[in-house]
């Protein structure tokens, strides 16, 4: 499996920083259709660049998995 710059270094990323859909699900450990999912059931906020760009901020994305861990 292929992993992502943003997955290999994640940790160091700031909370700014925009993750490209499969990146983030990589980083959750799920497939990209559960991704949409949780995304669609609006767990973390998207955000579109352009119209065809979709991303989600690093720090929603840590906030969501470490809500996730704890519950």
């Amino acid at each position: 499996m292929k992993l992502y710059p943003a997955v290999t270094h994640a940790d160091q990323l700031p909370d700014s920083a925009h993750l490209r859909p499969k990146a983030c699900a990589q980083l959750m450990g799920v497939s990209i259709a559960t991704f949409w999912r949780l995304a669609k059931a609006k767990k973390f906020p998207l955000h579109k660049l352009t119209e065809r760009t979709t991303t989600v901020r690093a720090g929603d994305l840590r906030a969501f998995m470490s809500g996730k861990v704890e519950g």
